[in-house]
């Protein structure tokens, strides 16, 4: 692919096989129906689940080449897609969801927020979270992973995004962001929705459980605001963040956005990161023990954002971790013109779907792909394998920026859980839901036991 080429003399994608009605249930399971999909229609392929004018033109795409000739493009030739429009009409603009235009000022005012090196300033609280939930099991018992590690990033996130303790409203915080995903992501995949102006229940809980979270990010702005000294890493360098372009800062409601997307996409994928990859090593002892006598090598003592580079073994098991079980089954792009994919046309307009969790099980590049195996990312296998063949945060402009804090977050509580206590899992299956980003479909039930 070659960007700018002619499209015209190009085939459209082939139509996808399989019956509508197995399509549409299909495209609603966000992870497991892209296998699918994929089997019956190929690495790129075109779907119809309702009339052009009720819904765009569909196309979903799995190889590495057809994604990189999606999301490996500058962002003239696409666009953000009725999944971000729904978060943006429900939650306000932010990084996430803007559209190219805006998207691109705010993007260079945060970006240097979210390097490796200031990423450590307000990303070393999950340690202190995670020592907290060893010693509250110090004894063992039956535990449910989702629930702790929700708990636990919560937590984690409330002294690093807010600097505020918010294990008391945990639960509650939890329910608030599981209600607004949800009822974005099932309006996303809706062919017919009800008008945004009808206060439905569904839209009516979903607004109330963001203007509650907003409302939470807002008291500490200005408590930030009023007191210099108060600790609240994240929420100061947004107030500080300017564009090297304009000079122009964000506005409160900017950052107070922004801090909401944050909470959003922070908590589900790294609480979901954590439980998988806990889960995963409560079946594999030996790979569990190797990564306890990682950590335990760095000493007794708290670890810190500074271990990580050491704790090499401990980072292939989440990156394994993450390979089977992405924070997003896929994610969405508009084209905004005719592109080529693949060697294919898709037309302006067309709704691109990128089925990254098809494309972490495919066997061309992932062999036995459903069987857990961090050797998959020893130093030597990453450096052989391609840009395109991994995407746990997307890839492109328009990757995740939070990338670095959730690798550093969940590398630091996974190796010092795991360094205390042994987890043994108690079901064979780990079940999910894909409302908008992957989320464990609880309980979870574990037994831990203490290692010392």
């Amino acid at each position: 692919m070659v960007a700018g080429t002619d499209t015209a003399g190009l085939t459209l994608a082939p139509k996808n096989p399989l019956p509508y009605r197995q399509l549409l249930r299909l495209v609603r399971a966000l992870d497991t129906g892209q296998l699918a999909i994929r089997g019956a229609g190929g690495p790129v392929t075109r779907i119809q689940v309702a009339p052009k004018w009720l819904f765009p033109p569909f196309v979903a795409v799995f190889s590495p080449e057809a994604i990189r000739d999606v999301l490996g493009r500058n962002d003239a030739f696409s666009e953000r897609c009725i999944v971000h429009e729904e978060v943006r009409d429900m939650a306000g603009d932010s990084l996430f969801v803007l559209p190219n235009e805006p998207w691109r000022p705010r993007k260079r005012a945060l970006q240097p927020v979210f390097t490796k090196h200031n990423v450590r300033a307000f990303g070393g609280h999950m340690s202190r979270a995670a020592e907290q939930f060893t010693e509250a099991w110090s004894t063992g018992g039956e535990v449910d992973l989702d629930h702790e590690c929700r708990r636990l990033t919560m937590q984690s996130l409330g002294r690093s995004v807010l600097g505020v303790d918010l294990n008391d409203n945990a639960d509650t915080i939890a329910e608030h962001m599981h209600v607004a995903s949800s009822y974005t992501a099932d309006r996303a995949l809706r062919p017919i929705r009800a008008p945004r102006w009808l206060p439905t229940p569904a839209r009516r809980r979903a607004a109330a459980a963001v203007q509650s979270m907003l409302q939470i990010a807002a008291d500490m702005l200005q408590a930030c605001r009023a007191d210099p000294s108060l600790d609240a890493p994240l929420v100061r360098a947004l107030m500080d963040a300017t564009d090297p372009e304009t000079e122009q800062g964000l506005s409160d409601e900017d950052i107070c956005n922004d801090l909401l997307i944050f909470m959003l996409a922070g908590h589900d994928t790294t609480a979901t990161a954590l439980t998988y990859a806990l889960w995963v090593l409560g079946h594999h002892p030996e790979v569990q023990d190797r990564v306890a006598a990682e950590a335990a090598a760095l000493g007794d003592r708290r670890l810190e954002p500074a271990d990580v580079p050491y704790l090499t073994y401990t980072t292939q098991v989440f990156h394994e971790a993450l390979r089977l079980c992405p924070p997003a089954a896929g994610v969405g792009r508009m084209a905004v013109r005719d592109i080529e994919v693949a060697g294919h046309r898709v037309e302006a307009g067309t709704l691109i779907a990128v089925g990254i969790y098809a494309l972490h099980r495919d066997p061309a590049i992932w062999p036995d792909p459903d069987r857990f195996d961090p050797d998959r990312f020893s130093p030597q296998n990453v450096k052989a394998r391609d840009r395109w063949h991994y995407l746990p945060f997307a890839g492109g402009s328009r990757s995740c920026i939070g990338e670095h804090f959730a690798r550093l977050e969940t590398t630091l509580a996974l190796a010092t859980v795991v360094r205390s206590l042994r987890v043994s899992s108690r079901e064979s299956e780990f079940p999910v839901d894909v409302p908008f980003t992957t989320v464990a479909h609880g309980p979870i039930p574990a037994h831990v036991t203490p290692r010392r």
